[in-house]
């Protein structure tokens, strides 16, 4: 019998191909796909309450209608927020327009000293004009009837997505027999992303109102509008913190000189901290078992292939890939290490640290040993200087 399988390095480069295919096809399709996902990822994270009010003697129809209206009025009364403190900002830029002048000539001033070419300086200092800002901040505003495409089509998902999700467990058991491992995956996928978006959602309220609190006893205008976005941008991982910061930190300076935007970058660096990096990886646990690599290049990849959307949703995408691609076979169990620490991985990383300890500690108590009893310097004791020679 002859061996049909293709060499690794075969095997790499047409996997490499067909990831990119991929990825290029969900990039066209972006505009569906971005509001489909969301609602996936939604219907997941709400079906919990709906089985609690089915089996507290709702009917299944009503607690399927419930859910779906509180989750898109949550939503859709969220997405209209953001547009209209979007438009607060747009109308309030003209009242810093000396400001921004002033800032863009000192910076045009610091550049021609550093030798820049003129016409760069000019690009630089014109993208700092409010006129410029406002510009960009009503073609966003301008996209208000995509943004209500977008939400029709979550809406129409999430009745359907309900509807069917009531044949999901059905469906589960009928694969149990041949698809183990998939249904098993597929269990875990729900409940890890379940876990990771609710904690999220509710570390990322905390956050963004303690720093609205902050922002508006500073005096920073449009305080509202930035806690919303420290909301948002909690869902990005590593960077989000950045987004989140710099326009609190430059209308601090605005009003406020220089103690008020040191104030902005303590404030925001001690709330992010606090709660990105002590709360959130203690509660969430091992629901994302994904490398600091793997989360960063993942915001990145998503945010490239289906836009902002890919980047708040980068870290549910990338564990349905891995739980399609790895977790759900079994022969590819093997490369779960690599792609992020695994209970095992953290337990062997422990007993590791422990015996390094422990062997410190040996070492230590030995030198002190040794330095309480010095061994002698022979066995008839110390050696003595020779007598002065006599002349």
């Amino acid at each position: 019998m002859t061996d049909t399988r293709y060499p690794r390095g075969t095997v790499i480069l047409v996997g490499l191909a067909a990831a990119v295919v991929v990825s290029i096809g969900i990039s066209g399709l972006k505009g569906i796909l971005a509001p489909t996902l969301l609602t996936l990822i939604l219907t997941i994270c709400a079906s919990p309450v709906r089985t609690g009010l089915e089996k507290r003697g709702v009917p299944r129809g009503i607690a399927t209608g419930s859910v779906i209206l509180v989750v898109f009025g949550l939503l859709a009364g969220f997405t209209y927020t953001i547009i209209i403190a979007f438009a607060q900002f747009a109308a309030m830029l003209p009242d810093y327009a000396n400001e921004f002048k002033q800032i863009g000539e000192s910076i045009a001033t610091g550049l021609t000293k550093l030798g820049v070419d003129e016409s760069q300086i000019q690009g630089v200092v014109k993208g700092i004009d409010p006129a410029s800002i406002a510009s960009a901040v009503s073609g966003v505003l301008g996209s208000v009837f995509s943004i209500t495409g977008a939400l029709v089509i979550v809406l129409t998902m999430m009745i359907l997505m309900a509807a069917d999700a009531v044949y999901v467990h059905t469906i589960l058991s009928q694969l149990q027999p041949r698809r183990p491992y998939l249904v098993s995956a597929l269990g875990r996928y729900a409940v890890d992303v379940r876990r990771y978006m609710v904690v999220t959602t509710v570390l990322g309220v905390v956050q963004g109102t303690l720093n609205a609190i902050a922002l508006a006893l500073l005096g920073v205008p449009a305080a509202l509008l930035w806690g919303l976005l420290a909301f948002l941008c909690s869902f990005i991982p590593n960077i989000g913190y950045f987004f989140a910061l710099v326009p609190p930190l430059v209308f601090g300076f605005l009003v406020g000189g220089w103690p008020t935007a040191i104030a902005v970058v303590v404030i925001y660096g001690v709330i992010n901290a606090v709660v990105q990096s002590i709360i959130q990886p203690r509660v969430v646990g091992q629901a994302v078992s994904l490398s600091q690599t793997v989360t960063f290049f993942s915001v990145l990849f998503w945010a490239v292939v289906i836009g902002p959307i890919g980047a708040i949703l980068a870290i549910p995408l990338t564990l349905f890939a891995k739980t399609v691609l790895i977790d759900a076979n079994p022969d590819a169990h093997s490369w779960r290490p690599i792609i992020g620490p695994t209970a095992e991985t953290r337990s062997i990383l422990k007993a590791e640290d422990a015996a390094s300890k422990a062997r410190r500690h040996e070492q230590a108590g030995t030198t002190k040993k040794h330095a309480a009893h010095p061994a002698p310097d022979s066995e008839d004791g110390p050696v003595q200087d020779p007598p002065e020679a006599t002349s």
